[in-house]
């Protein structure tokens, strides 16, 4: 095939024209090298996905720790807390903590 006939090919003749060729320049720049090409933006865009999930997250972990200050502001509900998280006592007062065999972790059992 010659230089000549392959220049006459429809589809050649349409990608030599200028306007075509500085559109798929311009198409290509803006895609792949360009600051706010369209890969950037991509990235961006999953990026800020991930920051509203996570406001999601600490939003309704706020939530969860205004109710429980709110709970604690009772000195009953606080004390409560304090004797079951902590084991923490009154004075000349004996705890004992009670166990089932299911509650025990098969490793501390040898």
């Amino acid at each position: 095939m010659s230089f000549a006939k392959f220049r006459n090919k429809k589809w050649v003749r349409f990608l030599s024209n200028k306007y075509v060729l500085i559109l798929l320049l311009f198409l290509t720049w803006m895609v792949f090298f360009d600051t706010n090409s369209v890969l950037i933006h991509s990235e961006l865009e999953s990026e800020i996905d991930a920051l509203e999930d996570n406001a999601e997250f600490y939003k309704k972990e706020i939530e969860q720790d205004k109710s429980f200050i709110q709970k604690m502001e009772d000195s009953n509900q606080m004390e409560k807390f304090a004797r079951e998280k902590y084991y923490l006592k009154k004075e000349n007062e004996d705890i004992y903590i009670i166990e089932h065999e299911d509650s025990i972790k098969k490793e501390e059992k040898r």
